[in-house]
């Protein structure tokens, strides 16, 4: 049967941002990458798919580091915005990177999953980072521009940018969890580190949750005044609230329509066997994901159900990320034990419980995947947002599949159609799993039309023209002065 047409989300017009001021993107990463064989190339997914139609049709400069050391030139322009490129030498990858932001931030503010580690030589290479790329925005800024900064990685420049050019507008938008106070005052570096993004105008959070958690952890530590929803830092008032990052929904829904994606989604099915249930998952391989718990969950469920080893199957995709930093190895360690666990235990010859590929792979191929997914399973131990709940939901016009959603990932605040599971109990989710694998039809598709109905309406463009829009708004220190 073809697909229904109705809610089609390409019909729905695209926000603007308001203000046409400039636009100065500040990020850890350029929109491109360089490799030796195929030279520059468009970056996929992240923030550059995230923001490029606000960019659009306006003076639009972008700030970053290639993502290499030994890369050329960065090229002056790409697809009409202006590059700036930002050296980094290996050991500040080292230091600022795979040291302060990835084994000291990243998991204090997923709750502290894992211990932070904290190196003071990690902290002076982040402060002398982040100063390189602020010198480079009060640089090459022009007067009265918006500057949007993103990101754990850098933190510190909103109030480095404020110091240098008062006639500029500054949003910060962290796209992870921020933690409770309790969990990020064990940092020692908590104050400078707040009074960075006290330098902003707009600092904005994926849900309300850590925007609580933000304005608390000023007034506790930086000595802010909470005012509605605002901070009052001494002369300044800044703004703070939520802004759900999302997806290209339409994209998504466009390739899901494609006559090969769908075949190639029947191919899936085929090659797994076509009466089984099919279970998918497709995570970064981040310890932050939970993985191994979910694969111990489908273990659970099978152990209480053994009938169901000949009705379900299940495609783990874990994506090679971060893979030079211990804990990340010794995740893939964990999820790859237990991968061989299930198919020794309930796999039999030519058909593994678990289809488990350590790769990325391009759109199509995952939008593929999406559209044979029979389940979804999203069961991060925390996450920001998690993109791939909003992508699976984009991705199906069938209006079928069942999604099942950690409520510690951001996307549960939005995803209330889903099944929302607690990752920390191993039984709770082996039971929800069990539920999604035998949901009816029509059961499945209220939820989907609904889930559908939220994803399409709030997507990518409307994102970020909801934060450009506030930060437009706001009046920079030098018309304050003025006034």
């Amino acid at each position: 049967m073809a697909d229904k047409m109705t809610d089609t989300p390409t019909m729905k017009p695209t926000p603007n941002v308001t203000d046409p001021s400039p636009i100065v993107i500040v990020a850890n990463r350029l929109p491109i990458s360089w490799t030796p064989n195929e030279g520059w190339s468009s970056s996929p997914g992240g923030l550059a798919s995230s923001i490029g139609a606000a960019m659009v049709n306006r003076s639009s400069t972008w700030i970053g580091w290639s993502g290499s050391s030994s890369s050329p030139a960065v090229p002056a322009q790409w697809e009409e915005v202006a590059l700036e490129g930002i050296s980094l030498t290996e050991q500040d990858v080292a230091l600022f990177y795979d040291g302060m932001s990835n084994r000291c931030l990243w998991p204090c503010f997923h709750d502290g999953i894992q211990p932070a580690q904290l190196e003071h030589p990690w902290w002076e290479r982040y402060v002398e980072v982040n100063h390189r790329y602020a010198a480079r925005v009060a640089a090459v800024a022009p007067r009265g521009a918006l500057v949007w900064v993103h990101d754990y990685q850098l933190m510190l420049v909103p109030a480095m940018v404020r110091a240098l050019r008062p006639d500029l507008r500054v949003g910060f938008f962290l796209h992870i969890p921020f933690p409770p106070p309790a969990i990020f005052a064990r940092l020692p570096w908590r104050t400078e580190l707040l009074d960075g993004l006290l330098g902003a105008d707009v600092v904005g959070f994926q849900t309300p949750a850590d925007a609580d958690h933000f304005r608390d952890a000023c007034a506790r530590i930086a000595g802010a005044t909470p005012v509605g929803t605002t901070l009052r830092f001494g002369q300044r008032v800044i703004a703070v609230g939520a802004y759900p990052v999302s997806i290209d929904a339409a994209a998504y829904d466009l390739v899901a329509r494609d006559p090969a994606v769908i075949a190639r989604a029947a191919q899936i099915r085929a090659e797994i066997g076509a009466e089984r249930t099919l279970l998918v998952g497709i995570d970064r391989l981040d310890y932050t994901k939970a993985i191994g718990r979910r694969l111990e969950a489908f273990r659970s469920m099978l152990t209480a159900d053994p009938s169901l080893a000949e009705r379900v199957a299940m495609i783990q995709v874990a994506v090679p990320t971060r893979e030079r930093v211990a804990e990340y190895q010794a995740e893939r360690h964990v999820v790859e034990h237990l991968v061989g666990e299930l198919n020794g235990r309930f796999g039999t010859v030519g058909s593994p419980m678990v289809h488990y590929l350590h790769s990325s792979m391009d759109t199509a191929e995952l939008v593929a995947l999406y559209r044979a997914a029979d389940v979804m399973v999203v069961t991060p131990w925390r996450d920001g947002m998690n993109l791939v709940a909003k992508e699976f939901v984009a991705s199906r016009p069938d209006e079928r599949g069942v999604l099942v959603l950690s409520e510690f990932a951001g996307a549960a605040v939005e995803l209330q159609d889903a099944l929302l599971v607690n990752p920390f109990d191993e039984v709770g989710m082996a039971n929800v799993l069990a539920q999604a694998v035998r949901m009816n039809p029509s059961s499945q598709q209220l939820r989907m039309q609904r889930l559908r109905r939220r994803v399409n309406a709030w997507d990518v463009d409307r994102w970020a023209a909801s934060f450009l829009n506030d930060l437009g708004r706001r009046r920079s220190d030098a018309a304050v002065v003025a006034a």
